[in-house]
C-alpha cells in the first residue's frame, strides 16, 4: 500500500520517443497514446526504469535495490517506490504569433485537477468547437487565434484560464533563469481549446522523422530500409504521480533503519543527489539525443 504521494511534471526538452511497439498507420514507430483519447503517455514503467538507471550511477546498488527492489531475486522484497503513467497536460501547437502556444483542453485539465487536489484551486473551463480561451492576448489577431492551418474565435484574458497558467508557471517548470522564459511563456500564452480540436493537434502535429537503416557491408542505406519514427515535440507537458510506501526489506538488514515513505520520496527527488528538477532520459533513440526531460515536482520540493 503506497502512503504518500507527489504530482511530478514532465517537461519535454527534446523530442520523446517511448515507442508503443507496434505500428497501425503510416508510421513505423509511433509513440505511446492513451487508447480512450489518443493523447501520449509516458508509461509509468518505462518511466521508473529510467529513474532507476539515472540515480543507479550515483547511488549505488544497495540503496537503489532498497527503494526500486532487487534486480534479482524478486521474492527478497518488493520495491517501495512506484510512478504513474504520465498524461499529457499541454501540448505546444504552431501559432501565427509568438511562436507556438501551450494548448490543452478540458479534460487533460480535469484529470490533472484530479491528480492534484486541494493544491489546484483553479476551475476547468468550458469551451466550445471553434472557440479558444486564451490566459493572454499575445497570439491574437484581429479576435481570431491562427493555429497551424485553423482559426478560432479567441476569448483573450480570459479569467479562469489566466489562474490555470498562472499555477502551472509557478508549479509545473523549475525555477531559476534557465527555465524563466518557459515559465513565463506557459503563464502568458496557455490556450484551452475544446476536448474534440485539442485531440486534433495531439494526433497530428507530433515531430514524424525518416530514417534509412544502413548497410554494415556497404556502409549505405538498406534498400527498402525507409521507417518513419514518431516523436514528442520539445515544449510538451505531462504530469503524474510519484507513488511511495515504507521501504519493504526486512528491518534492521544491513544495519539501517527502515525508510518511510515520506523518506523514499524526500531521497528519490533530493537536489543533486536525486531527480530534484533533474534532466532525465526516456525512452528510445537516447544516441541522438532523443527522451530529454525534466523533472519537477509541483510546488518545488519532495
Amino acid at each position: 500500500m503506497f502512503n504518500a504521494n507527489r504530482l511530478v511534471f514532465y517537461y519535454a526538452v527534446s523530442p520523446v520517443h517511448m515507442g508503443a511497439g507496434q505500428a497501425t498507420g503510416a508510421v513505423d514507430n509511433p509513440i505511446q497514446r492513451e487508447v480512450h483519447t489518443g493523447h501520449p503517455v509516458l508509461a509509468g514503467s518505462g518511466i521508473k526504469g529510467a529513474v532507476r538507471h539515472h540515480l543507479g550511477a550515483d547511488w549505488g546498488k544497495d540503496l537503489v535495490n532498497r527503494i526500486f527492489g532487487p534486480d534479482r531475486g524478486s521474492s527478497d522484497h518488493a520495491g517501495a517506490l512506484a510512478f504513474t503513467d504520465a498524461a499529457l497536460v499541454a501540448f505546444p501547437v504552431r501559432s501565427l504569433r509568438q511562436t507556438f502556444v501551450y494548448a490543452t483542453c478540458p479534460a487533460a485539465l480535469a484529470r490533472l485537477k484530479r491528480l492534484a487536489g486541494a493544491a489546484a484551486a483553479w476551475d476547468v473551463p468550458e469551451v466550445t468547437e471553434g472557440t479558444a480561451l486564451l490566459s493572454g492576448d499575445r497570439t491574437v489577431t484581429k479576435g481570431r487565434l491562427v493555429l497551424e492551418a485553423f482559426d478560432f474565435e479567441a476569448h483573450a484574458e480570459h479569467a479562469a484560464v489566466a489562474d490555470i497558467a498562472a499555477w502551472l508557471s509557478v508549479n509545473a517548470l523549475p525555477d531559476g533563469k534557465d527555465h524563466e522564459f518557459f515559465r513565463n511563456k506557459l503563464r502568458d500564452d496557455l490556450v484551452v481549446l475544446s476536448d474534440a480540436e485539442f485531440a486534433h493537434f495531439a494526433r497530428n502535429a507530433t515531430v514524424v522523422e525518416p530514417h534509412v537503416r544502413i548497410d554494415s557491408d556497404t556502409g549505405t542505406a538498406s534498400k527498402g530500409g525507409l521507417f518513419y519514427t514518431e516523436n514528442l515535440p520539445p515544449e510538451t507537458l505531462l504530469a503524474g504521480l510519484a507513488l511511495a510506501s515504507a521501504e519493504r526489506r526486512a528491518p534492521g538488514k544491513d544495519g539501517d533503519g527502515v525508510m518511510q515513505a515520506e523518506d523514499v520520496l524526500a531521497r528519490v527527488f533530493a537536489a543533486g543527489t536525486g531527480l530534484g528538477d533533474a534532466l532525465l532520459q526516456v525512452g528510445g533513440d537516447a544516441s541522438t539525443g532523443r527522451g530529454l526531460v525534466v523533472i519537477h515536482v509541483a510546488g518545488g520540493k519532495a
